[in-house]
């Protein structure tokens, strides 16, 4: 069983079974406890612990793609370098290789050849972007999801392309049938070597097999440097020919003649999923003109050629090629003649001066290798970290390239420790204050976007992007997720007028709003409304809809108010002059008057209010010397006798003083009075 099978790394990472093995690392399935999430742990393999090519190439992977932040590459959550572990936590990717998906489809249509390319293109051209160069694209590194979407994997041998200056003698090299011509050579590699790659792909989609196969490596790779492959359409018929001369124009053998970016490619791709009987003219590449379109019913047969000549012209070019060959070896040993006699003399110079070499672009170890560097000049070393050239490339000279110097003389070499990485601060749940300034202490930039959380409180940070804990170039720009609450709906107001309190605040809750309760009595025309039952709310219900969370106003019905008219005393039945006017509901007071004049006949008690539909008052009257009093029971309908504008009359009282009582009647039928004994005021 596997050693790492069943443990837990640093505490964190439970390491669950192995899903891969390549030539340096074994990826495992493992769970991370501390997000509770699922990822694949890439672990160096032990007998390249101390290999430092090998040691090397595997940061190089971690920080190639901690730099890129993109859907269609894999992510880097976490590193550890340790001395006796090395490891590199990903983004786990449930899926199959493009190689797998090929092998058991064999050839794909069109489209998801198509489809695959353009998310392969926008995965490379976001790392060109960034100034790195893949230079293993294969289908064996790019991952295919069960909904169709692509990730780019496996940035082992990935260098920055600014800062790529030598040959290819370290083993780092693609597999021999993706590679191109120019890295089959050992020259330079930029952007256009991953073009060439991704051209090999999509052919090996569209056909069902590689353009290059033979029974050894180094033959299939001379094979890239001199042959052309079988046109796409010769093995598969149904392959539109537009298609065909977009993959052959990204296998150009020649650089200069390739697409030159994938934002390139992905614009004839673009085209050509608009309209599939798109072809075009590469033809006009050889001066970097703009791809041109040629209409789908060019007349192909119209081009005449002359097949003697063309034959002649072919056997010209065969008998050329031996002669070619000879002069170039003659000439290769002729320079390497010359160079093994001049060169020494020009580093040494013609004297006691030598002119300083150019070091930018070559790594500490070869400078240190080359003895002809070692004898002349003695070296001081300063690291930092740069972003525009990979660890251990020399970025910048103290003196310039060509400066006449002593033999001796002391050079300071600025050597680049690569781009410099962090963890990203796990700031989630803290307030958004707290989070941005642990942010920016750490070197990092913040943009904070405010969403909606049902577990998170409003103001608290949800996450970050990057994720915490991710691997990410310094200084880079973390978008803060803060919480804003819970998600807002709009919801319909309902009717609780006519509803007693406690239903219309159970309804409006049910609706998740706020119910703001009023009491008031009611002085309008509506229908009466028994005490404790609404009769307004605010907004109603033909409102628009409005926020969760929003208030209702409700107006609950404390009585009802109305203007009571009575009619008093007649002046023959008391001759006072003035008048004290009081209305009484069982022993409390309700309403009182001030001085009322004698030649006054009635008299209004403004707003009285009552609590339920029919209430039974007592009128009574006062003289100024208290000598006389009246009183008068009677039974007021708040429900029928509220119309404005029309006053309520009720019939003169009767009048009883301290010797004497008289009485008259003539009241309406809808009052009663009755006598009773004298009573104070």
């Amino acid at each position: 069983m596997d050693k790492f099978v069943g443990k837990r790394l640093d505490g964190r990472y439970e390491i669950k079974e192995i899903i891969g093995v390549g030539g340096m690392a074994v990826v495992y399935k493992a769970f991370d406890n501390q997000e509770n999430r699922t990822v694949a742990v890439k672990i160096l393999k032990e007998e390249f612990i101390s290999n430092e090519e090998f040691v090397r190439r595997f940061k190089n992977e971690s920080k190639a793609i901690a730099m890129l932040s993109h859907p269609n590459i894999v992510k880097v959550y976490d590193v550890s370098f340790g001395d006796l572990i090395q490891y590199i936590v990903m983004e786990y990717i449930d899926g199959i290789t493009l190689k797998e998906f090929i092998e058991r489809e064999g050839s794909l249509r069109w489209k998801d050849a198509v489809h695959f390319t353009i998310q392969i293109l926008k995965g490379l051209q976001h790392a060109h972007d960034k100034g790195i160069v893949h230079r293993d694209v294969k289908p064996q590194n790019i991952m295919v999801l069960p909904d169709g979407t692509i990730k780019v994997t496996d940035f082992g041998i990935a260098r920055f392309a600014r800062s790529e200056q030598r040959t290819i003698t370290d083993k780092a090299i693609g597999s021999v049938h993706y590679i191109s011509p120019e890295q089959a050579r050992g020259e330079r590699t930029d952007e256009k070597t991953d073009i060439y790659s991704v051209g090999v792909m999509l052919y090996e989609m569209l056909t069902g097999q590689l353009p290059f196969q033979a029974e050894s490596p180094v033959s299939v790779a001379i094979m890239q440097l001199q042959r052309d492959p079988q046109l796409p359409t010769e093995i598969n018929g149904s392959i539109p020919l537009g298609l065909e001369q977009i993959t052959m124009h990204a296998m150009q053998k020649n650089p200069e003649r390739r697409y030159q970016s994938a934002a390139e490619m992905l614009c004839d791709l673009g085209q050509f999923r608009k309209d599939p009987s798109l072809t075009f003219d590469y033809s006009y590449f050889v001066d970097d003109s703009p791809t041109k379109f040629v209409s789908s019913n060019f007349d192909y047969d119209s081009v005449q050629v002359d097949d003697g000549e063309e034959e002649k012209e072919v056997k010209e070019k065969n008998n050329m090629i031996p002669i070619l060959a000879g002069i170039a070896v003659t000439l290769v040993i002729a320079i390497v003649i010359l160079a093994a006699i001049f060169v020494p003399k020009l580093l040494s110079g013609t004297g006691s001066e030598l002119s300083c070499p150019n070091f930018v672009g070559k790594t500490v170890e070869e400078i240190k290798a080359n003895k002809e560097y070692t004898d002349n000049f003695t070296f001081e070393q300063e690291w930092q970290p740069n972003a525009d050239y990979a660890y251990g490339y020399v970025y910048e000279q103290s003196k310039a390239e060509g400066q006449k110097l002593k033999k001796g003389a002391s050079i300071t070499l600025y050597v680049s420790k690569g781009q410099s990485t962090k963890k990203v601060p796990d700031v989630y749940g803290k307030t958004e204050s707290a989070a941005i300034s642990e942010l920016k202490a750490a070197g990092f930039q913040t943009v904070v976007t405010e969403m909606p959380s049902e577990d998170i409180e409003a103001g608290l940070v949800i996450k970050t992007d990057p994720q915490r804990t991710e691997v990410v170039e310094e200084n880079a720009k973390i978008t803060v997720y803060v919480s804003s609450g819970k998600s807002i709906q709009n919801v319909s107001v309902p009717s609780v007028v006519g509803m007693k309190k406690e239903d219309a605040e159970k309804q409006l809750k049910d609706k998740k709003l706020v119910p703001e309760f009023k009491e008031a009595t009611i002085t309008t025309e509506d229908k009466y409304y028994p005490v404790g039952y609404v009769f307004k709310q605010e907004p109603d219900s033909g409102s628009s809809q409005i926020p969760e969370g929003s208030t209702v106003t409700v107006y609950v019905s404390s009585g009802v108010s109305l203007d009571i008219t009575v009619d008093l005393l007649e002046k023959d039945k008391c001759p006072v002059s003035t008048y004290y006017v009081s209305l009484w509901e069982s022993d409390s007071m309700v309403a009182e008057s001030n001085k009322i004049d004698s030649s006054k006949t009635e008299y209004t008690f403004k707003s009285v209010a009552a609590k339920s539909e029919t209430v039974k008052y007592t009128l009574k009257i006062t003289t100024d010397k208290d000598t006389y009093y009246a009183y008068k029971e009677f039974t007021m309908n708040f429900k029928t006798g509220r119309p404005t504008g029309e006053k309520t009359i009720y019939d003169y009282l009767e009048m009883e003083s301290d010797n004497s009582s008289s009485s008259s009647s003539g009241s309406n039928s809808s009052d009663t009075g009755s006598g009773s004994s004298p009573s104070e005021r």
